[in-house]
C-alpha cells in the first residue's frame, strides 16, 4: 500500500465488553462493563508485515498509536483508540507522510474542527489496518480513578489490537530463525508522559514477546505522530457520538454543546434538573452537589 495508491479496507469487526479485569494477578469486578469495538485488516496485514523472503531480514516495525478523549468532563465515559495505520503512511507529521493521501489533514484532533474530525473519522476507520476503541464508563472512572480508567482504556485497546494481530504475524526479537523468515516487533506509541502496565504474560501466550513490544510516551504526540493522531480522530469523535446519545435523551442539559466538560451552563443544568447516572460522582463539583 503506497501513498498514492491505498486499498481500501475490507476489514472484520469484532466488539469485546471486559467485566472483570486481571491487576498484577488479582482480578477486579469492574463497576460497569469497558466496551471496546473495532477492525482489522488481515490481508493487509500480510502483505505488509509477513516477509518470508530471505533476502529481507531486517525486523518490520509496526506502529500502534493509542490516545484518549473526555478525561476532563463531569459526564460520561472517557474513550481511548489505538490504530494502525499503513506503513508508509506512519511516522512523524513533519515528515508528511500523509502526504497525497485522503489522511493528508490528519493532525491532532484538538487543533481540527468538528467537521474536519467528521470527515475523517470514516476514512481513518476505512483506510487503517486496525483499530480498537474502549468506552470506559462513568462507574469505572467513579471506581479506580480518572488517570487509572484512562491507562486501563489504553491497556486493553492496545492488548487487544496485539491480540488479534498476533495470529497473523510473528512478533518477536528475531532470534532464532532469523534466515528464514522476517520478524514484526512493535512500537506502541501513547500520547501523553507515561505508559499503561500491559499484561506480558497474556501478550506472550499469544505469540507477542516482551522484547518485541517498545512502549513509548509522546507528550503532544497527537500532534507529532500520524497513529497517534489517527487514534486521536476515533476517540474524540467516538466520544462525541456518546455525547449526542445522551444529549436526545435529557435535551435539558445541553450536553451537545459542552459535551459534558464543566462549563456555567452545564453546571447550572446540574442545579436545576439534578445529577445523571452518567455524571461521574468522583468529580469535585459533581461530589459537591451530592453532599450539598
Amino acid at each position: 500500500m503506497s501513498n498514492e495508491h491505498a486499498v481500501e479496507n475490507s476489514a472484520t469487526p469484532f466488539d469485546v465488553i471486559i467485566e472483570r479485569i486481571d491487576i498484577k494477578g488479582q482480578y477486579i469486578q469492574l463497576a460497569d462493563p469497558v466496551h471496546l469495538s473495532g477492525q482489522l485488516n488481515v490481508s493487509e496485514l500480510r502483505t505488509q508485515y509477513s516477509i518470508n523472503s530471505k533476502e529481507d531480514l531486517a525486523q518490520l516495525a509496526l506502529q500502534i498509536g493509542v490516545d484518549e478523549a473526555g478525561r476532563g468532563p463531569l459526564l460520561g465515559s472517557v474513550n481511548v483508540a489505538a490504530a494502525i495505520l499503513p506503513s508508509a503512511w506512519s511516522g512523524l507529521i513533519e515528515n508528511q507522510p500523509l502526504k497525497e493521501t485522503p489522511l493528508s489533514i490528519l493532525t491532532d484532533s484538538k487543533q481540527l474542527s468538528e467537521k474536519k474530525r467528521d470527515v475523517l473519522y470514516p476514512l481513518v476507520q476505512q483506510y487503517a489496518i486496525g483499530y480498537v476503541v474502549a468506552d470506559v464508563p462513568a462507574a469505572v472512572i467513579d471506581q479506580i480513578n480518572i488517570l487509572q480508567a484512562t491507562m486501563l482504556g489504553m491497556r486493553l485497546c492496545t492488548e487487544l489490537l496485539l491480540k488479534m494481530v498476533a495470529p497473523h504475524l510473528i512478533i518477536d526479537n528475531a532470534d532464532g530463525d532469523s534466515q528464514s523468515r522476517a520478524h514484526t516487533y512493535v512500537q506502541v506509541l501513547f500520547d501523553g508522559n507515561r505508559c499503561p502496565d500491559l499484561d506480558e504474560a497474556t501478550l506472550d501466550k499469544v505469540g507477542v514477546k516482551k522484547s518485541a513490544i517498545d512502549c513509548q510516551a509522546w507528550v503532544k504526540g497527537d500532534a507529532r505522530h500520524t497513529s497517534i493522531a489517527a487514534a486521536s480522530i476515533l476517540a474524540k469523535v467516538s466520544r462525541d457520538k456518546t455525547m449526542y446519545k445522551l444529549d436526545a435523551r435529557h435535551p435539558e442539559y445541553g450536553i451537545a454543546k459542552h459535551k459534558g466538560y464543566p462549563t456555567k451552563t452545564h453546571m447550572e443544568a446540574i442545579e436545576m434538573h439534578g445529577i445523571l447516572p452518567a455524571h461521574r460522582r468522583s468529580f469535585a463539583p459533581v461530589k459537591k452537589m451530592l453532599e450539598n
